[in-house]
């Protein structure tokens, strides 16, 4: 006689005080693991690039490989924090990101330098957004919104502060020692994860189930539904994160100076700042699809604004803090897709294949959107492309099928 399988336990979302921990915890791990593992590469790779003799394309090409990688190992990761819960994984992607560190700034070969690059994308998959939105997703339950939002926020001023700091250290000393002194502070989220994810953690089994009766997460991840938001996510991805990354070329080809190019994309981490901040109050108590339809349209629309007003500084400075606004949004809409859809059962595994997607779109999109450009005869054309992109994904947005869980109160 078969036994039916007991009931999964009911997650029970931490109470007020143990929830602020855990925020306080992920908001500084998140801004120094960013700041550390993303951000200071973008400052150094020329650095690299003079003292070393290795050609910058080169170089970009093996930080795009380290998303890559932080992509694929995060569907592990996702299925490991759904069953174990954080600590022994964000601990470890820690760990794993100090020695990563090291090892790039000692690499006395490109060969190493790749290897340790690979090091560093495996410990992002366990260190970035998607675990942080995992846990905060188990954790907060109802509250997840305002929990996502105070972490992104903080997140968010990753490149503020690392920036310039990875920019003094280098101008201090080298892009080695350099490195080696930012591997101090990412070595603090090692204790801090330990220390402040200590919370029990309640298994959510995979759902639904196989014919058998036996846990089956992929079921979901292959049924045309889940494919569709995928890609639409994918495409909204490239969108926002293409508009960014070539923000600067796009502005200098049409005759602004460098300088007003900065100022535009200043405007834009600023706009990001405020539509994180906005969201909350202004957009989750509206339903799911129009919610979801409305920021990637905002997107695309702001990135052809971007187009057509490349050539006017104010203008152009106008239309970069909307489409920061837009972007800031976007983040959290990506980080809630799959709970307000689907639930909070096997999050971390249907929550990374989609992160995943997003990642690897992002880390393509400054060499994707310098070949449109060059395919289309300028960066201008490039952002009607891009636009075009998104417009697509809001398409496909609207008319997948709503939630398959009842509407949450406002978070």
């Amino acid at each position: 006689m078969s036994r039916s399988a007991p009931a999964p336990a009911a997650v029970a979302p931490l109470a007020e005080d143990r929830l602020r921990r855990v925020v306080q915890v992920l908001a500084y791990t998140e801004i120094v693991s960013w700041g550390v593992l993303f951000y200071a590469f973008l400052v150094l790779a020329t650095a690299v690039r003079d003292r070393e003799g290795w050609p910058l394309t080169h170089l970009m090409a093996v930080f795009t490989m380290a998303q890559v990688v932080a992509a694929g190992a995060g569907l592990w990761v996702g299925r490991r924090l759904d069953r174990d819960g954080p600590r022994v994984v964000m601990t470890a992607g820690s760990a794993l990101g100090v020695v990563a560190v090291v090892a790039v700034a000692l690499a006395p070969t490109f060969a190493l330098f790749v290897v340790a690059w690979v090091l560093v994308g495996v410990a992002m998959s366990a260190t970035l957004y998607a675990p942080a939105f995992t846990v905060l997703t188990h954790w907060a339950g109802a509250r997840r919104v305002r929990a996502l939002t105070v972490v992104t926020l903080v997140a968010g001023l990753a490149s503020t502060v690392f920036g310039p700091l990875a920019a003094l250290l280098e101008d201090l000393g080298t892009w080695r020692s350099a490195y080696l002194l930012l591997a101090v502070p990412l070595a603090s989220t090692v204790a801090v994860h330990w220390w402040g994810l200590r919370d029990p953690w309640t298994p959510v089994p995979p759902d639904p189930q196989d014919a058998a009766g036996r846990p089956d997460p992929s079921r979901l991840l292959r049924t045309p539904e889940f494919g569709l938001l995928v890609a639409a996510f994918t495409l909204a991805g490239f969108c926002v994160y293409a508009a960014v990354v070539n923000l600067v070329p796009l502005l200098t080809d049409g005759g602004l100076t460098p300088l007003v190019a900065a100022v535009a994309l200043g405007l834009g981490g600023v706009g990001q700042v405020a539509g994180r901040l906005v969201y909350g109050p202004l957009l989750a108590p509206l339903p799911v699809r129009p919610r979801t339809v409305l920021v990637v349209a905002a997107a695309s629309v702001t990135t052809f604004g971007l187009a057509v007003s490349a050539r006017w500084a104010v203008l152009v400075c106008v239309v970069s803090f909307a489409a920061g606004v837009a972007r800031g949004i976007f983040t959290l809409i990506q980080a809630t897709a799959v709970s307000d859809r689907w639930g909070t059962q096997a999050f971390g595994a249907r929550s990374s294949v989609l992160s995943g997607a997003v990642m690897v779109t992002a880390a393509f999109a400054p060499w994707l959107g310098a070949l449109i450009a060059s395919v289309v005869g300028g960066y201008d054309g490039a952002f009607v492309v891009v636009a075009v992109a998104g417009g697509l994904s809001a398409v496909v947005l609207a008319l997948l099928p709503g939630p398959r869980v009842p509407a949450a109160a406002p978070h």
